[in-house]
Parts: structure tokens; C-alpha cells; sequence
């Protein structure tokens, strides 16, 4: 039965490259995968688009492209990725422009436009998860980005595309969109999209299912992270898969990493909704076949919703804080007392916030203040952050932590503060009739 090898390049968009590299090298691929965005990233690319129309796309497309596509051109790998982010035709147009500057003739790059529905969202009662509807948001949204599906990636690459760009597709979809277009799946065939999609979301984190994210010192011991290497799905034509990596790369695949991959971000388990299928993990087998080697079967699906999930980015406020540390004999002693100062200076000065946190960094900043009587750490951090409805505002929190130099307790150091507007992410549900997706292509 046929089997195509797909290589899992980037799980976010800061991402290491040179396991890509080795991807491309020596992983035999037919497809290398960057899934780079997240509900805020495309949100925060849409802010950088406004300012600049030819941005909005991923910081490190170039770096990433001018790294593997002479390589990948080289051994015949096809690239797929969402780093277009909030502009995947200018996201496009500079992959191009590489392909050109590299000797590259004829390399074909496709964009894949249609999940920015902002004027749709505006212009609806569409309600949002955490109550209120896009309209009630009026001018503060900046973006309402669809989960798109597989099919358009799968039209680009029929189309003859080398690398297929989009904005925000659906992460398991980015993986569906080749096996849709390699194996002619049917998208409505629901038990093989099931399939495609688990694909899909064992493979799209990249080193989380290599042993990152997963390691914990002398309970689950992972060797060599500091050139973990990225997975390879080898997908056969009935869905089956086998999750391995380049040999003698870092990390390891495992019954467990792959299990804790599975679970990752899931709800339910049998019911995991995404654009082309409501994807059914709940009969999922995972098997060891050899080193490095784990064969996943089970998956299955059910009809899709028709409703796509929409990330809507807002203005939402400034955050302003500040830090400084203490360390030696009573040092938490002495954070405490710097936190009781900079939350009164907070309340004399007027200091307006709709919301604040006063955290020792290593004592109660998680979990509440949990350490055993007299199990004080020898150092500290605090930390100190408001919510506010200005910059001006938010300034005033950082500042009064850093004069603590000279008016609070003894021994403070490595003062930082920070003031920043915060892009606000909620989610809406939207009738996938609202999205037109389209295929643009050019050549270098």
C-alpha cells in the first residue's frame, strides 16, 4: 500500500530550524510542514500588517526558505505552511523572491487566501466565547481569522505548487491537505479525514512528540534535547501511520510521547472539531514496531459541522510591571515586605488597574503560597503587574518597583519593568458559507 513520508519542520513560530534542515537533508520527505501560528500570533500579525501592508506574515519565512528550499528543491519535497499568517500573498511573493535570489527557476509558490473575515465578523451578532458579540466590540478589532480546511492546500498542490502558504488553516489541516491531494481521499469520506486529521495533530507540535514537553529529570528522562530532532509521519493510503525521526538525531519516540501528543489540547477525545471533520480519537491504538518507531492506528471521524472557528483579536488593555530581586539570608522576608511597599505607593499614587498580581517568583506566583514553614528559598523575584485601561497608566506600575533600589528593603537588584498594550483573542463560531478560499499562484 502506498505510503508517503511527511516531516513535521516547526510547531510554532519561533521555532528551532536546523531540525528542519536535518529534515529536509536526511529525512527522505515528500512534504516538510511548518505550522507556525498561534490564537494570538495571528492577531499580533494582523496589528503588524496595518502598519506595514506588506508584512503580517511570519518573522522568520525568509530565514526559514532561504534554509530549506534549496534543499528541499534538491530531493524534491514539497513545503507547506501557515507563515503567511495575516498576508499570504506577501508572504508568497517574498518565498518567490528567495527562490529567484537562490537560483531557483521555476519554483511554483501558491498563497491561499479567504479566512480573513474580518467585514463579515463586524458587520454580525456573532456571539463570543467569553460573552458579547464582535460588533459590541466596534473599532477595537483589529481581526477575525477562519479555521480553514485541507481542501484548498489540497487544490494548490494539484495546481503543481512546490510551496503552499496559508493564513489560518486549521493545524491539523496543513499535514490533511496532502494526504487529501496524494491518496484522492474523498471530503466527505469521514472515517480517512478522521484518520488524516489525528496525522495531523500527532505531527503538528514538532518536538513535543520527540521527547520536548515531555521530559521531567529521573521520572521521564529524554536524551539529547539540545538537538532534538523533529518527527516524520510515514502515512499509508488507509490513514495507518508511524510516527519516527532521522536517525541519530536527539530526543525519542515513544508509547508515551506519542500518547501525550494525542491527549494534547483535546477536550474530548471523541469528538475533536475541526473544519473538515469531527475527528474521533477515542479507539486510537499505539504500538511500538522499533526504535524510534511507533505505529498509530484507530482513528475515525464523523460529519463536519459547517461551523468554523474564528480567532477574533481585540485592543483589550496595557499591562505595566516590574521585577526585582533578593536574594541571602531572609530574602523572602524582605520580598514580601517590597511587595507591601509597591502595592501602598500603588494606592497613594492613584494608580488606576482593573486588575494586579503580587507574586514571589519561586514561592507563591503559581500555586499560592505552598512551601512548608520554614522551607524559604535563599533567593527571590517578585513580580508585580496591573491591568489598565492607559499606557500612562501602566507605566506607573513598573516604576514604582524599580525606586525600590533606594526606598524599599535591603539588597534588591536586576530591576525590570515593562509597559505594553495587550491584544485581546477571543473565539466565534461562523458558518464555514462566510469563507471563500482561493488558490493564487507564481512562479519564480
Amino acid at each position: 500500500m502506498r505510503t508517503i513520508r511527511i516531516g513535521s519542520g516547526a510547531g510554532y513560530s519561533g521555532d528551532r530550524i536546523e531540525p528542519a534542515i536535518e529534515l529536509a537533508e536526511s529525512g527522505n520527505l515528500d512534504y516538510l510542514v511548518f505550522e507556525c501560528l498561534a490564537e494570538r500570533t495571528i492577531a499580533l500579525a494582523q496589528q503588524d500588517r496595518l502598519k506595514d501592508p506588506q508584512g503580517g506574515f511570519d518573522p522568520l519565512l525568509a530565514d526559514r526558505m532561504k534554509a530549506v528550499l534549496p534543499i528541499c528543491r534538491k530531493n524534491g519535497v514539497k513545503i507547506v505552511t501557515n507563515m503567511g499568517a495575516a498576508n499570504p500573498v506577501a508572504a508568497a511573493q517574498a518565498t518567490r523572491d528567495i527562490a529567484r535570489a537562490l537560483g531557483l527557476p521555476g519554483l511554483k509558490v501558491a498563497a491561499v487566501t479567504g479566512d480573513d473575515v474580518l467585514e463579515r465578523a463586524r458587520a454580525s451578532d456573532v456571539v463570543l466565547d467569553e460573552g458579547g458579540s464582535v460588533k459590541a466590540l466596534g473599532n477595537r478589532v483589529i481581526s477575525a481569522n477562519a479555521y480553514t480546511g485541507a481542501a484548498p492546500i489540497a487544490e494548490a498542490l494539484a495546481g503543481g505548487a512546490d510551496v503552499v502558504i496559508t493564513g489560518r488553516a486549521a493545524d491539523p489541516a496543513l499535514f490533511l491537505g496532502p494526504l487529501v491531494h496524494e491518496f484522492g481521499w474523498a471530503m466527505d469520506d469521514w472515517e480517512l479525514l478522521g484518520k488524516g486529521t489525528m496525522v495531523g495533530h500527532l505531527l503538528e507540535c514538532a518536538g513535543q512528540i520527540t521527547g520536548g514537553y515531555f521530559a521531567d529529570p529521573g521520572v521521564k528522562d529524554v536524551q539529547g534535547l539540545a538537538r532534538l530532532g523533529f518527527p516524520i509521519g510515514e502515512v499509508r493510503e488507509d490513514g495507518d501511520l508511524v510516527v519516527t525521526k532521522v536517525a541519530g538525531s536527539g530526543g525519542q519516540i515513544t508509547r508515551a510521547t506519542v500518547a501525550e501528543q494525542l491527549l494534547y489540547e483535546i477536550h474530548d477525545p471523541t469528538r475533536y472539531y475541526q473544519p473538515d471533520v469531527v475527528a474521533d480519537f477515542s479507539q486510537v491504538r499505539v504500538e511500538e514496531v522499533g526504535p524510534d518507531r511507533i505505529h498509530v492506528t484507530g482513528g475515525s471521524g464523523a460529519p463536519k459541522t459547517g461551523l468554523l472557528k474564528t480567532s477574533v483579536g481585540y485592543l483589550d488593555s496595557y499591562i505595566g510591571e516590574g521585577e526585582i530581586s533578593y536574594a541571602g539570608a531572609n530574602a523572602v522576608a524582605r520580598g514580601r515586605l517590597a511587595l507591601e511597599i509597591v502595592r501602598e505607593r500603588l494606592t497613594l499614587t492613584g494608580v488606576k488597574m482593573t486588575e494586579s498580581r503580587f507574586d514571589l517568583i519561586g514561592v507563591n506566583a503559581l500555586h499560592g503560597d505552598t512551601l512548608p514553614e520554614g522551607h524559604d528559598p535563599y533567593e527571590v523575584r517578585i513580580r508585580v503587574a496591573g491591568r489598565t485601561d492607559s499606557l500612562a497608566e501602566a507605566v506607573k506600575i513598573g516604576n514604582e518597583v524599580e525606586t525600590l533600589y533606594t526606598n524599599g528593603p535591603a539588597g534588591g537588584g536586576g530591576a525590570w519593568k515593562s509597559a505594553r498594550e495587550i491584544v485581546g483573542v477571543a473565539s466565534a463560531l461562523l458558518p464555514e458559507t462566510v469563507v471563500t478560499s482561493s488558490v493564487t499562484f507564481m512562479e519564480a
